[in-house]
């Protein structure tokens, strides 16, 4: 028998598409948008929305109660203690970054960056809820002298305080302890914004008095920008990283014969 050659057309109809047409690119690299509804169910069930609305809630009651004892004792509330009332939200925030579908994403054509990124879509508008609720508690015991532009610099700081919580949040998702990320993130970002609080060299930028409304917001913008962009950089590394290589005893080494 002789044998066909490839070139030769098949007898019994037309060449198969996959032999007559050169191979195409598999998809865009755009086309894992179609995969994302398929998340979107997975993530607002796995969302801490418990935490993240008991977190946003403690402080608005706090502010509450202190704003009716100071109508009663006739004072104004400060800004420090609107700082105060939206740390719990902040403490909160460093719970939403951990992504506990890290093994269905990576096994579904979208970026190992979007269970993350959904968890923080969905806590925006709570986190801007409390942070109008922290502002129209205390805004009638500013005093009118002061005006508006007093509060610039506090949402800046409190914008500056959520991305640097989500940035350090990101990070130790990325390193070995990342089961204990929520609890890192809170001690290593309040100790960050603490330090450069009180230390000279930072609150002459940072802290006003003595630095300028204007340059405070500037600031803590620019902080919040940074933040935001070590957060996308986390957020693209697919694997987590351990500080110390695994190493196989000679004991338990594989024989090579």
């Amino acid at each position: 028998m002789s044998t066909r050659s490839p070139d030769m057309p098949h007898a019994g109809g037309p060449r198969l598409a996959a032999d007559a047409e050169p191979s195409r690119p598999a998809r865009g690299r755009l086309a894992w948008l179609s995969a994302v509804p398929l998340l979107a169910r997975p993530i607002t069930r796995t969302m801490p929305w418990l935490t993240l609305i008991i977190g946003c809630l403690a402080g608005p009651t706090y502010l509450a109660v202190l704003a009716h004892a100071a109508d009663t004792a006739h004072w104004s509330i400060s800004q420090g203690y609107v700082r105060f009332a939206f740390v719990p939200a902040i403490a909160a925030l460093a719970f939403v970054v951990r992504a506990p579908l890290r093994p269905l994403t990576q096994t579904t054509p979208v970026p190992v960056w979007a269970a993350p990124a959904g968890y923080l879509l969905l806590a925006a508008p709570v986190l801007a809820v409390t942070c109008w609720a922290d502002l129209r508690i205390v805004a009638h015991t500013v005093p009118h002298h002061s005006g508006r532009e007093a509060l610039y610099p506090l949402i800046a700081q409190l914008t500056g305080w959520c991305m640097v919580t989500v940035a350090v949040a990101a990070w130790a998702d990325r390193s070995r302890y990342a089961d204990l990320g929520g609890i890192i993130t809170v001690l290593a970002s309040f100790a960050g914004v603490a330090l450069v609080w009180y230390l000279p060299v930072t609150a002459r930028v940072l802290v006003g008095p003595p630095a300028s409304q204007h340059r405070v917001t500037i600031a803590w913008y620019a902080v919040a920008a940074a933040g935001l962009a070590l957060t996308c950089l986390a957020m693209r590394d697919r694997w987590h990283r351990y500080a110390r290589r695994l190493r196989l005893s000679p004991a338990r080494a594989p024989a090579h014969g």
